[in-house]
């Protein structure tokens, strides 16, 4: 089979594509023929061999990737030969693998999929639907909220801005250039601002139509994060997931206390946990999928195609979730 390994750490070119061996499932395992992989921004962490990552760095040399969708066309021993021609869909965990043509993960945690439901879609739904619930659980949107979502057009973002529209909530979306506020303007935001522009702080304004904001999903911090706090009203809440700018939405204790916010972190392990577990967010991810509740936005490329999808993650050049095809 085809794989995408790296040797070494460094930029997106160490990804090579290579022929290697078919992995074979083991006891308890099933094999993937995979039709889609998932990227990750923490993929390119690991490529890069960062060293402030909060997980383990990869043995070299390693397959990247932890999300998988295809059809099984393997069982390991003591796994029931029924599985065989299923279509499924697994997150990898950090064992990775995903990068390849074949991918092989526990039984137990690979979900079946319907027919009908796409393979890339169902490999955003694994990893960042899971995600959007625990954020969308921390922050639980209100038919009367005004809700702000930056990074509108990346894969939370959009699955943020459907989940508020279904709530009846009033939505204003903000992204970097006129293609992706396109973007969320087609997915149902009823302001799309490009947050580029000199004057978009002046937009915001307007498209609040002299109202504020009631709930921030915030993953960018920085200057944005910052303009969206200061037109938080009184009470508001403010659900912290990232700071893609490079530093968090700057606040004092006395701003917080003395309007009324309520500012609450969004990630760990403890949320997951009371939140009944990965498993258990991962099938209500895949069921609102399925129902066609949500529906991510994915951007594709070959298998090949490895290092350029990576050079454009990190460059913003992406919409959506990215998504490898074999």
């Amino acid at each position: 089979m085809h794989a995408i390994r790296h040797h070494e750490f460094g930029g997106p070119e160490v990804l090579r594509y290579e022929e290697v061996a078919d992995p074979e499932p083991g006891p308890g395992q099933v094999r993937i023929d995979s039709r889609a992989a998932g990227v990750h921004l923490l993929d390119t962490s690991f490529r890069k061999g960062a060293k402030d990552s909060p997980y383990p760095l990869p043995d070299l040399p390693a397959v990247p990737g932890r999300e998988a969708a295809g059809i099984v066309d393997a069982v390991g021993e003591g796994v029931d030969p029924s599985w065989l021609g299923k279509r499924v869909v697994a997150h990898l965990g950090f064992a990775s693998g995903g990068y390849a043509e074949k991918a092989v993960r526990e039984v137990e945690s690979v979900h079946e999929l319907a027919e009908g439901v796409d393979f890339g879609e169902a490999v955003a739904m694994i990893g960042t639907g899971r995600t959007a619930l625990l954020i969308l659980a921390v922050g639980p949107v209100k038919e009367d909220d005004v809700v702000v979502v930056p990074a509108a057009a990346g894969g939370l973002g959009t699955l943020l801005v459907q989940a508020a529209k279904n709530a009846g909530a009033y939505v204003i979306g903000l992204a970097g250039g006129i293609d992706k506020v396109r973007q969320v303007a087609a997915n149902g935001a009823d302001a799309a601002i490009d947050y580029k522009a000199a004057d978009w702080t002046d937009v915001l304004d307007r498209a609040l139509e002299g109202r504020e904001a009631s709930l921030f999903f915030d993953s960018v911090g920085g200057e944005v994060g910052r303009a969206v706090f200061e037109r938080l009203g009184f009470g508001a809440r403010m659900v912290v997931f990232g700071w893609s700018a490079g530093k968090a939405t700057e606040a004092t204790v006395a701003e917080i206390v003395g309007r009324g916010l309520a500012v609450s972190g969004a990630l760990g392990p403890k949320l997951v946990q009371r939140m009944g577990g990965i498993r258990a967010l991962e099938e209500r991810s895949l069921a609102e999928l399925a129902a066609g509740r949500l529906r991510p936005a994915v951007h594709t490329f070959k298998l090949a195609e490895a290092a350029e999808a990576h050079r454009a993650l990190e460059n913003r050049g992406t919409t959506g979730k990215v998504v490898l095809i074999p």
